[in-house]
């Protein structure tokens, strides 16, 4: 890994917030404020501001389980006031995204009470005036305006409540709002996968469910002209290509799976190994399963971002996740894999029991503990960070490796998808593109330079977890990271900004400083 600086000066810097610079690539980050939600309790596991968006002066915060908005004036970004916060509970059980439109128009997507019904999303004026709301479909995880505000794209998880008799699996979908002046009734579109045809390696596995229902988006990116979108659907392993033209889906591309047992593509699978060992590994596999997606262009070619964290299915009637240890004494033919009977190897590392080829050959991991880039046309993947990003958290904060966003405690997740990249947001600065990538678990947001998309460089790691102190009393559990161009920003300068659900804090950060 060429990072251009020492193990030794990075600790020494991350003592305090920071960011720590690896190339001279003439992005400059530094720590302008942070807002704090006041909600959150880590002890109790109440999350609060897990996403958020921005536009001129005012950033918008959605709190799932008080069911809110905060709007937050940040003229000033080193001293974040909140403005308002909008109570939403009379249209849902849980705010699960915002966006704010170049029109100044505000959704939030929110979940039924029960969350295999219908949701609903809310459109809001900029001082919170709730306007109008609008029925689309089963748990609604992440809604994202087109550029210009003409439309609205929503993903509707459709997540079961269980499987067996007398469960409820609702179809998975994406809706597409046309907007109207915000005190008319929008049109809605649902595009479904009904009749879409699944290449091999699209895992369709949940007990008597259709493709329809088994099929889960998650996460929106969208082309800059409006014409197509790409949905993450992440226990499928696999992203659906949408036309927005002709509002159907014109291809799913399965992920596949990238090999630990490949140089430069370990891991550590081990809690009790009492050591960080980033190695590779036979026989284990990562399914990429991303959670966020991002797209960009270089040289007229458009190519998308994957935040790879990986999730396993946890249901009454069906549990997927499973120790390698305990899976290879249900399946004699895992046995003979080295490690995978112990504990300090790989016997704790948590796995699928229901492989994508349907053998058990070889283990199969949740996540890829990277960031992807895939050719958005082919749906070829051109470039994976290996285990760089491990790597990198090992060097920078060895005392803390693989913690979890919940204690200061060191290997809390090495057997359990690592560091967990999960968010995801591209922007360009002075000419070129970079990728911002949350880690979701340990904390902090790794940056590349993804201007030769075939060769990205590693380039910052900006970091505000402090482990000298309580987790309630920093930052951490980075949920969704927000690029904000200079014409949407109060500064006028390109912003980011992360929302930590685990900590209720927002951090925003200037980048041409």
């Amino acid at each position: 890994m060429k990072t251009g600086f020492t193990a030794g000066a990075l600790v020494l810097a991350l003592s305090s917030i920071s960011s720590v610079t690896a190339a001279d690539d003439g992005l400059s980050a530094r720590l302008l404020g942070t807002y704090r939600t006041g909600l959150a309790d880590v002890d109790e596991g109440v999350s609060s501001g897990e996403t958020v968006a921005l536009r001129g002066t005012q950033m918008y915060v959605t709190n799932a389980d008080d069911v809110s908005l905060d709007i937050v004036d940040v003229a000033d970004p080193a001293a974040p006031r909140l403005v308002r916060r909008v109570p939403l509970a009379a249209y849902g059980s849980s705010a699960n995204s915002v966006d704010v439109s170049d029109r100044n128009v505000v959704a939030v997507a929110l979940a039924a009470a029960k969350r295999t019904d219908p949701g609903t999303v809310v459109l809001l004026t900029p001082a919170g005036q709730v306007k109008r709301t609008v029925v689309v479909g089963s748990n609604p995880d992440m809604v994202v305006f087109t550029r210009g505000g003409d439309r609205l794209l929503v993903a509707n998880e459709g997540e079961p409540d269980c499987y067996g008799d007398g469960c409820t699996d609702p179809e998975g979908s994406v809706s597409v709002v046309e907007m109207r002046p915000i005190g008319r009734s929008p049109e809605v579109h649902t595009i479904g996968f009904g009749g879409v045809a699944m290449p091999p390696g699209v895992r369709i596995f949940g007990p008597g469910a259709s493709v329809a229902q088994d099929l889960e988006p998650e996460y929106i990116a969208v082309s800059d002209d409006g014409d197509t979108a790409w949905v993450s659907l992440q226990e499928n392993n696999a992203v659906a290509t949408l036309d927005l033209r002709t509002l159907t889906v014109a291809n799913v591309t399965a992920l596949g799976v990238k090999d630990h047992g490949v140089v430069g593509q370990g891991l550590d699978p081990s809690d009790r190994d009492g050591a960080i060992d980033i190695r590779p590994w036979r026989h284990v596999f990562g399914m990429y399963m991303p959670d966020a997606i991002a797209q960009f262009q270089v040289d007229g070619e458009t190519y998308l971002v994957t935040a790879n964290e990986g999730d396993a299915r946890e249901y009454d009637g069906f549990e997927e996740e499973q120790r390698a240890r305990s899976l290879a004494g249900d399946h004699p033919s895992l046995a003979g894999i080295a490690g995978v009977d112990d504990d300090a190897a790989l016997g704790r590392l948590t796995v699928t029991n229901a492989p994508p080829d349907g053998d058990f050959d070889h283990l199969y991991a949740f996540g890829a503990r990277s960031v992807s880039i895939w050719h958005a046309a082919s749906g070829g993947q051109i470039w994976d960070s290996g285990d760089e990003i491990e790597r990198l958290t090992a060097q920078v904060l060895p005392d803390f490796f693989n913690s979890n966003n919940d204690e200061n405690e060191a290997e809390g997740r090495s057997d359990n998808k690592g560091p967990e990249p999960e968010g995801v947001a591209v922007g360009r600065i002075h000419g070129r593109s970079f990728a911002f990538v949350g880690l979701e678990r340990i904390g902090g947001v790794v940056v590349y330079d993804v201007s030769s998309p075939h060769a990205p460089q590693l380039v910052d790691y900006l970091v505000t977890r402090d482990f000298s102190r309580d987790v309630a009393e920093s930052d951490s559990g980075p949920e969704v990271l927000r690029f904000v161009e200079a014409r949407r920003s109060p500064t006028g300068r390109p912003l980011l900004v992360v929302a930590n659900e685990i900590t209720g804090t927002v951090n925003l950060w200037a980048l041409d400083d």
